[in-house]
């Protein structure tokens, strides 16, 4: 069974998602679940997890709707503020109310201060995310790392998923600190890694295989047991097809056995997020 691990439906007119404008060219549209399956069906995609895009419960609340209605949204990432102090009974209440939440994300690459998710104030929702069997998606990007860390040693029952292998800078070579920062972070938690965003990190129409390398990498160092493939649909249009990630992804893990390359397609995530 194989799970995208990571997609997004959107729709304008709700009008909070700040990042996204018209600048981001064909992905300044709306996108919806079937519209996700459309782009995913070639792969042979059995189900996926609805990640957020918005920082705002209003948009939390959208997705889990959306994902009510299709039973291939199996799971959704959503977002609450953390730093509430009614925060932990609101995520006790989310969780409870809608099965389908599997895990919170706050944006963090949007934040300014880079220790952000570090400060005590959000202890008590880290906490009450982890007794709700709720992952912590991580947003971020390499200068996160360290924090990452930090965060895995101070919570080690939160399940910690790295977004789009922390989006390395590919376009232009970035490999340092960041493989090193990676290889301490498999090395020293539990943490687990998306396999997706990449291609969008190795810049417009870059060429077939442009981001292997840093793909390999995560492979190597978390091992299939702790890697989850997951596409960033339709951010991903920005790099490439979806057909193209698929294919790019097939070539990455051509050296795992059978079992292990259906862990990273499907059986990680369904683990992982509870699915």
């Amino acid at each position: 069974m194989i799970v995208d691990a990571h997609f997004h439906s959107w729709r304008l007119a709700r009008g909070d998602y700040g990042w996204l404008t018209p600048a981001l060219g064909t992905i300044y549209r709306d996108v919806s679940i079937d519209d996700w399956r459309q782009a995913s069906r070639q792969a042979g995609v059995h189900g996926g997890v609805l990640v957020q895009a918005a920082p705002t419960e209003a948009e939390t609340a959208y997705l889990l709707d959306q994902a009510s209605q299709h039973q291939t949204a199996l799971g959704v990432v959503g977002w609450i503020e953390l730093r509430d102090s009614n925060a932990p009974g609101r995520i006790a209440k989310l969780a409870a109310a809608h099965p389908k939440l599997k895990g919170l994300r706050p944006m963090l690459q949007d934040i300014d201060d880079p220790d952000w998710i570090l400060q005590p104030a959000l202890t008590p929702a880290l906490e009450a995310m982890a007794a709700q069997g709720l992952v912590f998606d991580a947003l971020i990007k390499p200068l996160h790392l360290p924090r990452v860390l930090a965060l895995c040693a101070r919570h080690p029952t939160l399940t910690v998923v790295i977004d789009h292998g922390a989006k390395p800078d590919i376009a232009h070579g970035a490999w340092e600190p960041w493989a090193s920062d990676m290889a301490r972070i498999a090395r020293e938690t539990q943490a687990v890694c998306k396999l997706s965003g990449l291609l969008t990190e190795a810049g417009p129409q870059p060429k077939r295989g442009a981001a292997r390398r840093w793909a390999a990498h995560l492979v190597e160092t978390f091992g299939p047991g702790r890697v989850l493939w997951g596409s960033d649909w339709p951010v991903l249009e920005r790099a490439a097809s979806y057909d193209d990630w698929w294919a790019d992804t097939l070539e990455t893990l051509s050296g795992l056995d059978p079992s292990d390359r259906a862990a990273v397609l499907g059986a990680n995530a369904r683990r992982v997020y509870r699915l």
